[in-house]
């Protein structure tokens, strides 16, 4: 069935609407950044550059490291922009541009979301590389789709649910595995547990500035829940639509993330850029093996 103009729309250059993008600009290897700004700093460690797209905050290089071919692209801040990019990335590969229909073939894209995000637990030091194994939406998104439930994890939503005692007048909370090839690659080098991607860095993520809190425990019910001997390590804003969209879609994705604030400590470092680089060496380096 051929994919309506209204539905997926293609430039008059041949490229994607919101990224600028051509199928043949993306590599099977894909790193994603909220900023912009870190599109360069990762590809300073490229040997070659092939490509360099920018739309609005979707700034896109392409290039090699050696003989392995990747692509850095940032999506701005939030899961709504995560809906934009996994959707058109996925379009890129697996849909014909010239005919409008899903290609017969599918190609599955290495996806991995490096960022910043705000720890929960004493132990949890700033500077420090934490991989979301289960990714955790508070935003939703996932919930407009097909097939949701075949992506979650139901048993441990209900559990959290329960111990959150939920207020009903939010999106219902999703659970998504990250892919067990990033997990595994991973392994030893990084803290690993969940992750909350919440709809907000105020008051979603459990801050108050002048605004008080639908819930005024919501912080120390987060830090209490434990599932399977698994906690809540951080927080951050993109990784449970990258985690549950990629699933759906049959990529592999997953997303680490630098501690640059700790909210039990209620500590922050704003000179964040050395643990970043740290993070980010150490993810090319697995990426090109």
């Amino acid at each position: 069935m051929d994919i309506p103009l209204s539905e997926l729309v293609i430039n008059s250059d041949g490229s994607v609407f919101h990224l600028h993008l051509r199928p043949e600009d993306i590599a099977d290897t894909v790193i994603l950044v909220g900023d912009p700004a870190r599109v360069d700093m990762i590809a300073g460690y490229f040997d070659k550059i092939e490509l360099e797209k920018a739309n609005r905050e979707f700034v896109t290089k392409t290039g090699y490291i050696g003989r392995s071919r990747m692509s850095v692209l940032s999506t701005g801040i939030g899961t709504d922009n995560i809906d934009i990019v996994m959707t058109e990335l996925d379009a890129l590969v697996n849909v014909d541009f010239s005919s409008r229909t899903v290609k017969q073939q599918h190609r599955s894209l290495r996806i991995l979301r490096l960022g910043t995000s705000g720890a929960l637990h004493e132990d949890i030091p700033l500077g420090s590389i934490i991989m979301s194994d289960i990714s955790i939406g508070f935003d939703g998104l996932l919930n407009f789709y097909a097939n949701r439930d075949s992506v979650s994890l139901n048993v441990m939503e209900k559990a959290f649910v329960e111990h959150m005692d939920w207020n009903r007048r939010l999106a219902d909370p999703y659970f998504v595995p990250a892919s067990k090839m990033f997990v595994n690659l991973f392994d030893k080098d990084v803290i690993h547990g969940m992750t909350i991607s919440a709809p907000g860095f105020y008051g979603p993520q459990g801050r108050v500035v002048r605004l008080g809190l639908a819930d005024s425990d919501l912080l120390s019910k987060i830090e209490s829940f434990r599932y399977n001997n698994m906690r809540i390590n951080n927080f951050e804003m993109e990784g449970s639509a990258i985690a549950g969209l990629s699933l759906l879609l049959g990529h592999q994705a997953a997303t680490v993330c630098t501690a640059i604030a700790n909210r039990y400590l209620k500590e922050m470092n704003t000179d964040y850029k050395y643990s970043v680089k740290r993070m980010v060496e150490k993810a090319i380096e697995k990426l090109i093996l």
